[in-house]
């Protein structure tokens, strides 16, 4: 808010951070009226507090209305997937001639070959043993308590299943303390850098992405771009309908359980070792959908366009630099 902008040709907000972006938009109207807005949207706020149970108390009618005017003021909506677009055209009356689905995609660069049984013996997996990991924050959304209990299970019935849970977030700690209450085959690592991170991924039997019943349109999993390019089957415990379940099957990358449900996570984790061909099937689909639909180049082109479109300037950015 206090930085100099000096005279951009046009200027873009992400929400998240919805109240900065907000602060931000304000400022713009005040001072570079006539300067193309462009909110680029991660998740929706709205969406995300009614289905985390949070959508009826007076702040979540405040965010609701802040988000409303944010998007219905720009000049421009930037969403991740399509059916971002479709719930901001409905929710907010945002014309899509105002809206744009640029895809995310991954940080990672192409993923370099490991020594699978070499990584593996570091972390103490047994070349016997199906592992599950799960990457990214440990938040209310994730529902990880379902995963320390999933591995309980496997505990009890003497399964060769571990589920292992990479990161940090608000729920870390009581995660920490619900792995201590009884043996589980759940074990939690810290998070890692880009070396470990990759090559973790690339040494697990399945990765995890899992979501509390009843989540499925407020966000895009960022760590699906991730999961995509390490070659592995992706086992997704999620809504059915939801975005997440929508995206695995579009990239026909993996497999969907319920939500919330740690019978059916270990279910789907034996279905993945069962099948070796099919997962190694499954996470090549991954890799190809990375390099496709995720593509960064074509992302970062397409933004290109659109702001040139936007304020008259000849597109410049052909390549990522």
């Amino acid at each position: 808010m206090l930085t100099r902008w000096g005279r951009p040709t046009a200027i873009v907000a992400v929400s998240p951070a919805l109240i900065s972006s907000a602060f931000v938009r304000l400022r713009s109207l005040i001072t570079h009226r006539k300067t193309p807005f462009v909110v680029w949207v991660q998740d929706l706020y709205g969406v995300g507090m009614t289905e985390m149970g949070r959508g009826g108390g007076v702040s979540a009618r405040v965010i609701c209305s802040i988000e409303r005017w944010l998007l219905r003021s720009a000049s421009m909506v930037v969403v991740i997937h399509d059916r971002f677009a479709d719930r901001i055209n409905v929710d907010f009356e945002v014309p899509l001639t105002r809206i744009a689905v640029i895809r995310n995609w991954t940080h990672l660069p192409p993923l370099p070959a490991i020594d699978v049984a070499a990584v593996r013996e570091s972390y103490g997996w047994a070349a016997d043993e199906t592992v599950i990991v799960h990457t990214g924050n440990m938040g209310g959304k994730q529902g990880l308590h379902h995963i320390v209990d999933a591995g309980r299970l496997a505990h009890r019935r003497g399964e060769r299943v571990r589920f292992v849970l990479v990161g940090k977030g608000s729920q870390r700690d009581s995660l920490k303390e619900r792995i201590a209450q009884e043996p589980t085959t759940t074990e939690m690592l810290p998070p890692l850098d880009d070396a470990a991170f990759g090559a973790i991924l690339q040494a697990a039997d399945a990765l995890l992405v899992n979501e509390l019943p009843g989540v499925a349109e407020m966000s895009v999993p960022s760590k699906l771009t991730s999961y995509f390019a390490s070659g592995r089957p992706v086992l997704a415990a999620t809504d059915a309908l939801g975005i997440t379940a929508q995206e695995v099957r579009n990239a026909d990358a993996g497999i969907v359980v319920a939500a919330g449900d740690p019978e059916a996570i270990l279910e789907g984790a034996r279905a993945l070792a069962a099948d070796p061909e099919e997962g190694a099937r499954l996470g090549e689909n991954g890799k190809r959908y990375r390099e496709t639909v995720l593509n960064e180049t074509f992302a970062i082109e397409r933004f290109d366009s659109l702001l040139a479109e936007l304020t008259g300037v000849a597109a410049a950015v052909k390549t990522p630099g």
